[in-house]
């Protein structure tokens, strides 16, 4: 039963919540109605139209009369993505590595695109944007970004490396020298790199080690410089880049059982064969090199002209 307010005389339901605090009977605004009735008029022709209402069987449901699926949605994006790209991959896919480094704009296309291919099949080891990654017995993958390289940062090595994987191999050494031989070297070598070669090779104290390394087959892969061999993937020994622990201890270890030797303790670094293995096609694996040399570590090589075409891969096999 409806009354009437004391005060400003409006029907109320009779029910007072305070002297003047009644509940009027008043009806919500004509726009508010409208809304209303469109929101509803709008969730039936949604629930309608998009996937929606589950069918008796526990594996069907109600496909929508407009045969909406996110995959079709994916689908669609991606066409319009490809053919935003469509332009910079024919165009690349006869070029080579240095000739797109020489076009700018297909430079900058490689680079972004690239970083997706990086972190799907290389940030795992050498970390992102390629600082590396290290476990307790040093990097599980050379840093990128730096100009330190095995074997080569120009991009036509960075380019073959990556096609072609990468195992280098140092022999184990426990057969062929003492133990005391591998304490003395393993303390000659950490002097290269921690005093620079020249004081090493006058400190008296390390003598006998820089004897062992130049009588053993060490300067064979390291060069009597110490300075390593990029044809054969030997490390530079007087610098303070290290691929793996560098305590003393650890490089006695390395000495001793070598990397990629064979023997059951050796360090293991293998560089991963990407074409071979079908992971990257040629195009994926032009772009990886551009992107890796473009960290800021590749080695700079004589220009080339954008127009320069063929991709063909260089001769020799590379990794840093």
């Amino acid at each position: 039963m409806s009354e009437k307010h004391d005060v400003t005389g409006a029907s109320t339901t009779g029910h007072v919540w305070d002297e003047d605090l009644a509940d009027f009977t008043n009806q919500p605004p004509k726009w508010w109605m409208l809304g209303l009735a469109a929101s509803g008029i709008f969730v039936v022709i949604y629930w309608l139209y998009y996937p929606s209402i589950p069918l008796p069987s526990s594996n069907t449901h109600f496909k929508g009369v407009g045969g909406w699926t996110a995959v079709k949605e994916m689908e669609a994006d991606k066409g319009d993505v490809d053919a935003v790209r469509g332009k910079y991959e024919l165009k690349l896919k006869n070029m080579t590595p240095a000739a797109i480094l020489a076009d700018n704009d297909l430079t900058e296309y490689v680079k972004r695109s690239g970083k997706v291919l990086f972190g799907d099949n290389c940030a795992g080891c050498h970390g992102t944007n390629g600082v590396g990654a290290k476990d307790k017995e040093g990097l599980i993958a050379p840093i990128l970004n730096d100009d330190d390289w095995l074997y080569g940062g120009k991009i036509d090595d960075i380019h073959t490396t990556i096609t072609g994987g990468r195992q280098g191999m140092m022999p184990a050494h426990k057969d062929s020298l003492s133990a005391q031989q591998i304490d003395d070297v393993a303390k000659y070598v950490k002097a290269m790199s921690d005093q620079g070669k020249d004081k090493a090779d006058v400190d008296s104290a390390i003598a006998a080690g820089k004897k062992v390394f130049m009588e053993s087959d060490c300067i064979a892969c390291h060069g009597a410089d110490g300075k390593g061999m990029q044809a054969m993937g030997s490390a530079n020994l007087t610098d303070k880049v290290w691929r793996f622990d560098s305590s003393l201890e650890a490089v006695k270890y390395t000495i001793t059982y070598g990397v990629n030797s064979g023997d059951p303790k050796a360090r293991i670094a293998i560089m991963p064969n990407f074409k071979e293995a079908g992971k990257l096609s040629d195009s994926e694996i032009k772009k990886l090199a551009v992107y890796v040399y473009k960290f800021g570590g590749g080695q700079a090589d004589a220009a080339v002209a954008p127009a320069q075409a063929a991709a063909t891969a260089p001769a020799t096999v590379s990794a840093k």
